[in-house]
């Protein structure tokens, strides 16, 4: 019998000062406000602001959602936390190309004295060290 993987995992390490969320495949874009309340829930309840968001088991990403996250739901988060949002992407060689060459793309030093900061790493141990560093 086949079971779906679980579509969000989230994990807080307290040790680390991360949430970590780790998405379980590409989802219908229609679940991801359910998703996003958790993840919300989440940071609030431990005020922690430096994400890890694995999605190497995802193969696009939504343009609606990216602007979504991007214009309302990065900053409105982000003045609730005390401090700089730094979400941290890990993501797959074949997403991060596509990624990078989208017009919108935002390199990470422009988000210098910016409520909320994201990056897009290909390994993790440099996503969490970037999360430390801010």
């Amino acid at each position: 019998m086949n079971s779906i993987p679980e579509l969000l995992a989230l994990t807080y390490r307290d040790d680390l000062g991360l949430l970590i969320a780790r998405w379980g495949y590409q989802p219908d874009p229609a679940l991801l406000p359910a998703q996003y309340e958790r993840l919300t829930a989440s940071a609030l309840a431990h005020d922690v602001r430096h994400w890890l968001q694995d999605i190497r088991r995802r193969t696009l990403n939504d343009p609606a959602t990216s602007r979504w996250l991007l214009t309302d739901y990065f900053p409105n988060l982000a003045s609730r936390l005390s401090g700089q949002l730094r979400v941290a992407y890990l993501v797959s060689p074949t997403l991060h190309a596509h990624i990078l060459a989208e017009p919108g793309y935002t390199a990470l030093d422009t988000y210098v004295g910016q409520p909320f900061a994201v990056g897009f790493f290909g390994d993790e141990g440099a996503a969490v060290a970037w999360l430390q560093e801010g």
